[in-house]
């Protein structure tokens, strides 16, 4: 361990900690029915997952599921999503298998853009956050906003992005992660 002082504040690293922004390679989404990120160095402590104009062929709500070296998990989340588009509000959705991103709304016209944090709390319990733009074709954009929180068995160590019933196919746009100690 090391100290660094800056005058107002003492900050301990740890031997082996990287700091900065590490980016992930951006992937297109226009086929496949989930996209996976692995790989991800054990001292990560936040994650930023990236929404680019992505949209699915169906309607099946978006997910971001993590996992450990056990795989993926897709049950044991607590969360919520609502959508806000003018002065209007969804009613917020719950669901459980995954940190629940946006309802599409109409396969191929809306397209989805924003970001993610999933933050290490503590241990192995990481909480996210996000706020995504809904972009249909002729419609008022909508805004979609959500938590949620998740305790893996293990480190995290892969994030997989796909829909509820993982079989809508994604047909547009990039996604793309970037994490830091």
């Amino acid at each position: 361990m090391s100290t660094v002082i800056d005058g107002s504040a003492s900050v301990t690293i740890n031997s082996g900690a990287v700091l900065g922004i590490t980016s992930g390679t951006a992937v297109a989404s226009t086929s496949g029915t989930s996209i996976d990120f692995t790989s991800i160095p054990s001292w990560v402590k936040r994650i930023t997952v990236m929404f680019s104009e992505i949209s699915t062929n169906g309607s099946s709500p978006l997910l971001v599921q993590i996992g450990d070296s056990g795989g993926i998990e897709a049950t044991g989340y607590i969360g919520i999503s609502s959508v806000i588009s003018g002065s209007n509000t969804t009613s917020p959705a719950i669901l459980t298998t995954g940190y629940y991103v946006r309802l599409m709304d109409s396969a191929s016209t809306e397209l989805l853009s924003g970001t993610m944090t999933i933050n290490l709390i503590s241990g192995t319990t990481w909480v996210s956050s996000h706020v995504c733009c809904q972009n249909i074709a002729g419609a008022t954009p909508k805004t979609a906003h959500g938590a949620g929180t998740k305790t893996l068995s293990d480190v995290l160590d892969r994030i997989r992005i796909t829909t509820f019933a993982g079989t809508a196919t994604f047909d547009a746009g990039t996604i793309n992660i970037m994490y830091e100690g």
